[in-house]
């Protein structure tokens, strides 16, 4: 996989986390530690994501 294609699918991830997050805060059934684990994945993408195209510049 090229690093462009890794990064696209790692945007992907990261946008389909942030729908999650979204409907999560929406549902009064989902509990908070489900949202704060959605919250770090998505920060862990965030600095993959970040960390990455870093390194191509």
């Amino acid at each position: 996989m090229s690093l462009s294609s890794h990064l696209q699918e790692l945007r992907k991830k990261h946008e389909h986390l942030s729908h999650e997050v979204e409907e999560a805060q929406r549902s009064h059934s989902v509990d908070d530690l489900k949202i704060t684990a959605l919250k770090k994945q998505k920060l862990k993408i965030k600095e993959e994501i970040e960390r990455l195209s870093a390194s191509t510049h």
